[in-house]
Parts: C-alpha cells; sequence; structure tokens
C-alpha cells in the first residue's frame, strides 16, 4: 500500500472541524484578558488601591500573554499544539481561581500575569494560529481570519456576561465559576487537536499566490532572524496606532461631553466591524497574499486615522469608528500569514509567537504612550498624530518587503 501524501487531512471535513474548535479555544481562553478590565473598579474598592494600582493587574497579563506565546509556540512545535493547550487550560483555569480567592492585590495581581496570561490564555492564542495555518493551503488566510476572530469574539462575548454576574453574584464568586468552567469545557476541546500536523516537520517551501515557491532559508533574500525583525518592528508601529482608538474611544468620548456609555458603544461597533473585517481580509488573502493584504490594511488604517482629526461629532464618531474596525481588524491576521508564507513549518510556532508577541507589546506601548502625550499635551490630537506616524513607519516596511518580494 503506497503512504498517505503528507497533505492528505489538510483542508478535510476534519481540518474544519479542528479549526471550529480553534476558534472555540480562542473565544474562551479570551477571557482571561478581558476579564481584568471589567472588575476593575471592584479590585479598587475591594483592595483599597489607587486606580493606577488597580490597573497593573491588566498590564501584567499582557506582558504574560505576549511572552507566553513565544514559549507555547516552541512547546506547539516540539510536542504538538494539545500539550501546550492542555496545560493553558489548567493554568486559566487555577489562575480565575486563585484569583478569586485573593487577599491581596499583589496576589491578585500575581494570578493574572503568571497563571491567567503567561500560562494561560497566551496557549490560546499564537499556538492556535501557527497549527491553524498548517492545516490549510488554498484557504490559509480564510482559516487564519476565523480562528483570530475568537479574539474579538471573546471581547464582545465575555465582558457582559461577567458584569451580569459580577452585579449579581460579586466578583470573587464570578472569577472562580469562570474558573472551574473554563477546565470543564476547555480541557476535552483540547483533546480533539490530538492529531499532529499533515506537514512534515522539517522545512517545506510554502507557496504564495503573489510570489510562487518561497527559499525559506534565505525568505525574500534575507536572512530568517532580519526578517523576523523587520516584522516585530512594523508588528509594534502598526498595533502602537491601532490601539490609539481601541484603548482611548471611551475616554476621548467622556472629554468631548458624550458620556463614556457612547465611547463603551463605539468600541462595540469597533470590535464587531473588526470580525468581519477579519474574515474579508482573509478572503482577500487567500487571492493576493500576505505582504499585500497587509498593505492594504495598513493603508487603511492610516486613512480612518486622519479621519479622526477634523471629525469629532458624535455621528461622524460611530462613522469612522466602525470604519476604523472595518479596516483594521485584517493586519494582525495578515502577519501569521506571511509568517507561514516564508518560514519553515517546523518554526510556524515559536515564529508566529514573536511576532504576535510584538503586537501585542504595540498595543501595550501605544495605550500607554497616548495617555502619556494627553498628559502632556491635554488634547488627543498630538496622540492619534502620533498613531499616523508609527503607522507611517509600518507602511514603509511593509513596502520594502513587497519591493524585495517582486524582484525576487
Amino acid at each position: 500500500m503506497n503512504p498517505r501524501p503528507p497533505d492528505a487531512n489538510a483542508e478535510s471535513p476534519y481540518a474544519w472541524c479542528r479549526l471550529m474548535v480553534s476558534l472555540a479555544l480562542m473565544t474562551l481562553g479570551g477571557a482571561g484578558m478581558y476579564s481584568v478590565t471589567v472588575v476593575l473598579p471592584r479590585i479598587q474598592a475591594d483592595f483599597d488601591v489607587a486606580r493606577g494600582d488597580a490597573s497593573l493587574p491588566y498590564t501584567l497579563t499582557m506582558v504574560g500573554f505576549g511572552l507566553g506565546g513565544v514559549l507555547m509556540g516552541k512547546l506547539a512545535d516540539r510536542y504538538g499544539v494539545m500539550v501546550p493547550v492542555l496545560g493553558g487550560s489548567v493554568g486559566l483555569g487555577l489562575g480565575f481561581i486563585a484569583a478569586g480567592a485573593s487577599g491581596s492585590l499583589w496576589q491578585f495581581s500575581l494570578a493574572q500575569g503568571l497563571l491567567m496570561g503567561l500560562l494561560g490564555t497566551s496557549a490560546t492564542f499564537a499556538p492556535l494560529v501557527a497549527d491553524t495555518s498548517r492545516w490549510f493551503t488554498r484557504r490559509r488566510g480564510t482559516a487564519l481570519a476565523i480562528c483570530m476572530s475568537g479574539n474579538y469574539l471573546a471581547g464582545a462575548v465575555w465582558p457582559p456576561v461577567i458584569q451580569h454576574f459580577v452585579e449579581s453574584h460579586g466578583w470573587r464568586q464570578t472569577y472562580m465559576g469562570i474558573g472551574v468552567f473554563c477546565l470543564l469545557v476547555m480541557l476535552p476541546l483540547a483533546l480533539v487537536l490530538r492529531r499532529r500536523p499533515p506537514e512534515p516537520p522539517g522545512p517545506v517551501a510554502a507557496a504564495s499566490p503573489t510570489a510562487g515557491a518561497v527559499n525559506t532559508e534565505r525568505p525574500l533574500g534575507l536572512s530568517p532572524g532580519t526578517l523576523q525583525a523587520l516584522l516585530c518592528v512594523a508588528g509594534v508601529s502598526c498595533c502602537v496606532a491601532m490601539s490609539m482608538p481601541q484603548v482611548h474611544i471611551v475616554a476621548y468620548c467622556t472629554d468631548l461631553g458624550f458620556g463614556a456609555a457612547r465611547g463603551a458603544e463605539m468600541l462595540s461597533v469597533m470590535l464587531g466591524m473588526g470580525i468581519a473585517s477579519r474574515l474579508i481580509s482573509g478572503w482577500i488573502s487567500d487571492r493576493i497574499g500576505g505582504l499585500r493584504t497587509l498593505l492594504l490594511g495598513s493603508v487603511l488604517q492610516g486613512v480612518a486615522l486622519l479621519m479622526f482629526l477634523p471629525f469629532d461629532g458624535l455621528v461622524p464618531l460611530y462613522l469612522i469608528s466602525g470604519l476604523f474596525g472595518l479596516f483594521q481588524g485584517g493586519i494582525v491576521p495578515s502577519y501569521a500569514l506571511i509568517v507561514r508564507e516564508h518560514f519553515s513549518p517546523a518554526q510556524a510556532g515559536a515564529r508566529t509567537g514573536t511576532v504576535l508577541m510584538a503586537t501585542l507589546f504595540g498595543m501595550a506601548l501605544g495605550g500607554w504612550m497616548s495617555g502619556v502625550i494627553f498628559d502632556l499635551t491635554g488634547s488627543y490630537q498630538a496622540a492619534f498624530i502620533n498613531g499616523i506616524g508609527f503607522n507611517l513607519l509600518n507602511l514603509a516596511i511593509v513596502v520594502f518587503l513587497l519591493r524585495r518580494s517582486a524582484r525576487r
């Protein structure tokens, strides 16, 4: 009997089933990132600390999320994605339970940053993205977009659910309940991922829709380390720009006199349109490739940021927020596709985790930087201009890489 070809399971019904499981796991894992923003006022009151101190758990969670992506990616490369996801499910569940039982802010912060960020949520992001890229060929961009929509779905689903139970049962009981729920649901789902990817573990030249066969030893004529470094700088730059509206839209609306509720609605519109953007961009990337999709998203994101400068009315801000979400939602998935197109599949987990870590650091840096600029200037106008500047840096890197791709 002839052995099965290495890609026999690619884009099979099992691959699509696996994609839906990955989407569910990413949506569930996102609870670790969004829960702390909902309970922040309760944490501040319960532990009797300042607002800045109460914000520390979120910062630690995001740092742990980014660093953990690299660690979990390496584990997935070596042992398969099921291992880090199983560990992440346990870390996330125990993290929620430990945070709910914490007696001080430092204990709560440790549970958030170490258990829920570094060991929990991180296992349900970069490793799942890298794994999904290895099960699809022709529809790889679409599959990656669907998988990474789980991050936005988590942002749409978890906050109202958590807020409901916090108001009715208290934040500690809510945290413990989520922890038990994650353990009961995520562990069985992780077992579905036990089959290893159909591709061989050694270097395999990926095919780009726009560039043909790719040399994974010298991608785009650069060393792998150089290309990854450029992608990391690009990821930081685009997400510094992206974070300005996402992190500060509520405060911006409050300053304009529209109230926090209107700002929260605009954020919801932004994230909702982001889901549609990821799906549309995934379809586009299957036809034009990751680099060109990243260029398109970066250009459109810059246009949306420019629109925030002259318009500050209520209706225009709703429209611009929706456009911003529609324009930028496909940017981050493009990085995962670029990594898959230009690097060895055997390194997919670690390299995807590193690049996605850079995007998360960009979000954290941009959110903090915009606040500092506002404190210095008393206005968000300069912060928007700062975001546009970083977006131009991202564009310059993408154009440079595209020119090298065209020459080759």
